[in-house]
């Protein structure tokens, strides 16, 4: 490994925790240089629902690249756009009755948020943001702004302004209505915060714990931003394209918000891409006046297409809500039992097992480490990392989850024995 150590960047993050040479990967399990095998619990960071190396898409994808046909467009029309809209507005939007524009940006998810934040101040004329305690959006400098963690924000390197941070739903702190409290300080001409552009809001907090607003709080938040003129963004990059169940995460609450962002898995294949979906009327860009030179990749296209059909065709919604009843189940009888501080939540294939009440605050990432070493893939999130997340590809084998959710629950077990014994002893 000298040679990353020799010439990567010292940014780099994942390969600390996950330290092999990786050579090869598919559908849920991931191979090192070295042939030992892992279970994948991470998924690219939510970028693989559909595992490595899906087989379906592989194909469209190579038929793709033999034809010679084009493979960067700008935002030039081609054929592979055409039939990815096509596809998106039948399998995704018109089953829902939702009308929305779709626009290309970069490749990245941080891109669609900050397009989202630039539209709805121009749409607006105001350019405050309400955000939330605990959210994630992205490292560019209008994500940060509107992200929580204060390490990460101290990156940009100067002053993040023009956002207004409000507990979210299931919050640290108990027994607080935030949408009340949003009304109040709308209403209140003293309060000293003026009215957003914006709300931007997950529906569940990934980065930030594996926090989950419940139905009946979105469906206030909608209202509350229906009641001021108020546009509410939704920033579904990590927990969209059918990572809650339904394709949408949002769908749970029967809501429809203003504004949609997504990336990460939309290309299905791992691929750069993000889309921002928008209401009609609120497309008033002029033409150019948000753009990127990689806001046409058309690989991400040709696999984006082939997701949506392979989504379809494997009735995956479904599936999903099969496992989710197998990885509560499986959380709920092998591992809350092991500690009386351990919590758990989560929804289809997002859980979060929060260690934040065991007296041992490095013990998520020796629980992750352990993991590791036994053949799991995982990564520790939200406040001081005390929540360890499961995010494996929606295709997971039954055989492999539970493979996977035995591994957690050993490596748990041994750490937890570990704590008990010192405070016994103390």
């Amino acid at each position: 490994m000298e040679i990353f150590e020799q010439y990567e960047s010292n940014v780099r993050a994942y390969c600390r925790n996950f330290y092999d040479v990786f050579d090869r990967a598919k559908g849920a399990l991931i191979y090192s240089e070295s042939g030992k095998k892992f279970v994948d619990f991470f998924a690219g960071a939510g970028a693989l629902n559909y595992g490595h190396n899906n087989e379906y898409i592989k194909q469209k994808i190579l038929a793709y690249l033999e034809s010679d046909s084009i493979t960067h467009g700008l935002d030039m029309y081609t054929k592979a756009k055409r039939e990815f809209i096509e596809k998106f507005s039948q399998i995704i939007l018109e089953p829902r009755k939702l009308n929305y524009k779709i626009q290309f940006c970069g490749p990245t998810g941080t891109n669609a948020v900050e397009a989202s934040l630039k539209l709805a101040r121009k749409i607006t004329k105001r350019t405050g943001i309400f955000a939330f305690m605990g959210g994630f959006h992205g490292m560019s400098l209008g994500s940060l702004a509107v992200t929580s963690n204060i390490q990460k924000r101290s990156s940009s390197g100067i002053a993040l302004s023009d956002v207004t941070f409000f507990p979210y739903s299931e919050s640290p702190i108990d027994s607080f209505d935030t949408i009340e409290y949003m009304e109040a300080v709308l209403n209140d001409g003293h309060s000293g915060i003026e009215k957003p552009a914006a709300i931007i809001f997950e529906t569940i907090q990934a980065e930030g714990g594996v926090n989950i607003a419940s139905p009946e709080w979105m469906l206030r938040l909608r209202e509350l931003s229906d009641r001021h003129g108020i546009l509410l963004i939704c920033d579904d990059i990590q927990v969209g394209c059918g990572r809650t169940g339904p394709f949408f995460s949002f769908e749970r609450a029967g809501m429809i918000p203003d504004i949609v962002l997504l990336s990460k898995s939309i290309s299905g294949y791992g691929l750069p891409m993000s889309i921002l979906l928008m209401k009609p009327e609120l497309d008033v860009w002029k033409p150019g006046e948000h753009n990127g030179t990689f806001r046409g990749n058309q690989l991400a296209f040709i696999g984006a297409t082939a997701a949506l059909e392979y989504w379809e065709m494997n009735n995956l919604e479904q599936s999903v809500k099969y496992k989710e009843a197998f990885v509560r189940e499986c959380l709920t009888k092998q591992i809350l039992s092991l500690h009386k501080g351990l919590t758990i939540r989560g929804a289809g294939l997002i859980w979060g097992i929060d260690f934040s009440n065991v007296e041992d605050e490095r013990i998520t990432q020796k629980v992750v480490e352990e993991c590791y070493q036994n053949g799991l893939i995982i990564e520790s999130a939200g406040r001081k990392d005390s929540v360890i997340k499961l995010m494996p590809p929606l295709t997971i084998e039954l055989e492999l989850l539970q493979q996977g959710c035995s591994i957690i629950r050993q490596a748990i077990q041994e750490n937890i024995n570990k704590v008990l014994e010192v405070e016994s002893y103390g």
